[in-house]
């Protein structure tokens, strides 16, 4: 099972689930926490191979990585803490997890808080997603992964961003990045579907202005698909949570409890 924590609160009956992103870990949300576990119950949590959710573990996880096995671990978590349903906030690929969950048990999420949503792969996406399946099993891992972070989080007002997941990459091992940058041969079949599928699920996208990759896409998305609704940060990057967490903690708390 996936590594997890949980905070519980005294009287709320909500909980609220984070997901973090490719490289990241259950730590990039420690500027969200004592905000949301003041209002409800937390739950945290590694995706596998990623923070404590060690690739050691190897009777714990199935060998295959898919985006559906990848979800039923975060299922797994939920169901084992007996939460019926949970508020469910993620960042950049977490988003793509938290849609498929969605997708898959409606019934589970209350609502969803997308932060720097990956919906859709533009043209330079799709360059960089080949540059990494051409050289993912030559190049160390870790040149590719700063590569990628460079070209998603550019400015200088991104550094914070940038280096944490950076640092938080290092802790993978070259074998377990493969076994995720292998997730991309399904991405856009899973992506296209959310894109013309209105789940009707209660969904806050949180993209900052300068999300120059992804912001698009979003803007799209949210014309046509009825409960969805946008807010964009001023002057911030794909990683909304770490780089204006005031803003992103008042949007998405006064959002849940809209609900």
């Amino acid at each position: 099972m996936l590594n997890y924590s949980t905070y519980l609160h005294s009287k709320s009956t909500q909980w609220v689930t984070f997901v973090h992103g490719a490289g990241g870990s259950s730590s990039i949300w420690y500027k969200q926490l004592r905000d949301f576990k003041a209002q409800f119950n937390v739950l945290i949590l590694d995706l596998r191979g990623h923070g404590n959710s060690k690739p050691k573990l190897k009777d714990t996880f199935n060998s295959k990585y898919t985006f559906d096995s990848i979800t039923n671990d975060i299922l797994e978590v939920v169901n084992y803490l007996n939460i019926k349903s949970s508020h469910f906030v993620g960042i950049s690929l977490g988003t793509i997890l938290i849609k498929n969950l969605a997708k898959k048990h409606p019934g589970r999420v209350d609502s969803m808080i997308l932060g720097g949503a990956v919906m859709k792969l533009n043209f330079r996406s799709q360059i960089l997603m080949k540059l990494g399946v051409v050289f993912k099993s030559v190049v160390p891992y870790m040149y590719l992964y700063r590569f990628f972070a460079f070209i998603i989080m550019p400015r200088k007002n991104h550094k914070a961003s940038r280096l944490l997941f950076v640092n938080e990459a290092k802790k993978l091992y070259q074998k377990e990045f493969i076994r995720w940058f292998k997730l991309t041969s399904e991405i856009n079949p899973l992506l296209r579907f959310f894109r013309e599928k209105d789940i009707k699920i209660p969904t806050l996208y949180v993209m900052g202005s300068e999300d120059h990759l992804f912001l698009p896409s979003i803007k799209s998305i949210v014309k046509t698909h009825i409960t969805s609704t946008l807010f964009i940060i001023e002057k911030s990057g794909h990683v909304v949570n770490i780089e204006q967490p005031a803003v992103f903690n008042a949007t998405t708390i006064s959002f849940i409890n809209s609900k």
